[in-house]
């Protein structure tokens, strides 16, 4: 997972618990990040309308969804990131060798099965669930 997911989960969690809208400024503190990079990663959400925006003053992002009914395969989506991607592939396509000519695509078929694994695991997880397990260890 990328860190533009861990960001906007750990943005949606806190906006779970505090009902108010609540500007980039906090989340960026909360998040230990910067104003900057939260904007980009609200600007997702508010895309997917995961959260809704207020400007001025009292303005910032507050959830659009209930916690329980937002699950972190809608952030995956929001934010348009894989859990698994291949970075780097091994071997070359022009190398006279089944191997080496073969595996960028196996590992290729790897990392889509990983994935969907992942997407599925990820629906059964709610921004409430996530919410649930920080509090349980107060």
């Amino acid at each position: 997972m990328n860190g533009v997911f861990a960001t906007a989960v750990h943005a949606l969690v806190y906006l779970a618990n505090h009902p108010a809208f609540i500007d980039s400024e906090t989340l960026a503190f909360n998040a230990c990040t910067n104003p900057a990079r939260i904007r980009l990663v609200m600007g997702k959400l508010h895309k997917a309308k995961l959260v809704i925006t207020k400007e001025g003053v009292k303005g910032g992002y507050q959830l659009a969804l209930a916690p329980q009914q937002l699950d972190l395969c809608q952030v995956l989506d929001a934010v348009d990131a894989p859990v698994v991607k291949n970075a780097w592939h091994s071997g070359g396509s022009d190398m006279n060798c089944l191997i080496s000519t073969g595996m960028a695509s196996v590992m290729d078929g790897v990392a889509a099965d990983l994935n969907q694994l992942c997407r599925k695991h990820l629906q059964k997880l709610t921004i409430k669930d996530l919410s649930n397990q920080i509090f349980a260890k107060k």
